[in-house]
C-alpha cells in the first residue's frame, strides 16, 4: 500500500509514521509513505499557498492551483484508489472506515489547514472526504496521522498478532470487553473466574456478554 500524504506541516507526520506499528509497517515493505510538502508545490516567490477568501470572511484558504499541481503529478505516476480530504464536515471516521481503506493499493490524504480549501478542490478533486470528530484542530495533520494508523495496522503482517486487529472495540460494533493479565490477585481484587478456569467457550460467551453489556451501557448508539 501506498499513502501520499500532502500537507503543509510534515513535520507533525513525520513523527508518527515513523515509529511503531507504522515504521515496521514500512520495513516489512507493507506499506510506503511519502509526505509532500504544498509549498513545493507553489508559484509564488514567498511560498504561499494561501489567500484571502473571496466575500470577506475570516480567516485564510488554501489555493486551488498548488493542490492541483501535487495531485496532477502524483496521478500521472500511478493510479489512486481514493484522494482523501481532512475536514470537519467529512464523514465519520470509523473501524469500517478504516478496513475500506486498508484494502486500497494507493491513496493521496489532502491535509485541510486555516479556513479550509478552495472549494473546488473539494467539487473536483477529491473522491473522498473525513472528519475524525466533530471538533476543529489547527490542521488536518493530525487527522492524516489518525486515519494512516488506523488502517495500517489492519494490513495482514503490520502487527504480529493478526487476530488481534480482528477483535479491536468496534469492529463488530461492539466495545472490546475488559481484559485482565498478571496477578490474578491483587490487593483484593480478582480476576473474573472464568478467564482462569480455561473453558474456551464459556470465556468466549463471557467475552462476548461483557462487550453487549459495556457497548450498551457506554455507546447505546452502536447497537441503533
Amino acid at each position: 500500500m501506498r499513502i501520499d500524504i500532502i500537507t503543509v506541516l510534515p513535520e507533525m507526520i513525520e513523527g508518527t509514521i515513523n515509529t511503531s506499528i507504522l515504521k515496521r509497517a514500512q520495513d516489512k515493505g507493507l506499506v510506503t509513505f511519502e509526505l509532500h510538502n504544498l509549498r513545493d508545490y507553489t508559484l509564488d516567490k514567498h511560498k504561499r499557498v494561501d489567500d484571502y477568501p473571496y466575500g470577506g470572511e475570516a480567516g485564510m484558504v488554501l489555493q486551488i492551483e498548488p493542490i492541483d499541481r501535487v495531485i496532477t503529478n502524483l496521478k500521472s505516476q500511478r493510479n489512486y484508489d481514493e484522494v482523501i480530504f481532512t475536514t470537519p464536515d467529512g464523514e465519520q471516521f470509523v473501524q469500517s472506515t478504516a478496513n475500506e481503506i486498508s484494502l486500497l493499493n494507493n491513496i493521496i490524504i489532502l491535509c485541510g489547514h486555516y479556513k479550509g480549501v478552495d472549494y473546488r478542490v473539494r467539487e473536483h478533486l477529491i473522491t473522498r472526504e473525513i472528519s475524525i470528530g466533530d471538533f476543529v484542530l489547527t490542521g488536518g495533520e493530525l487527522a492524516a496521522a489518525i486515519i494512516a494508523d488506523a488502517v495500517v495496522r489492519l494490513i495482514p503482517g503490520a502487527i504480529g498478532d493478526e487476530q488481534s486487529a480482528l477483535s479491536d472495540s468496534f469492529q463488530d460494533n461492539l466495545l472490546a470487553p475488559p481484559v485482565y493479565t498478571r496477578p490474578a490477585d491483587y490487593k483484593g481484587w480478582k480476576v473474573p473466574e472464568v478467564l482462569l478456569s480455561g473453558h474456551e467457550r464459556k470465556i468466549q460467551e463471557w467475552r462476548h456478554e461483557q462487550a453487549e453489556k459495556r457497548t450498551k451501557h457506554l455507546r447505546p448508539d452502536l447497537s441503533k
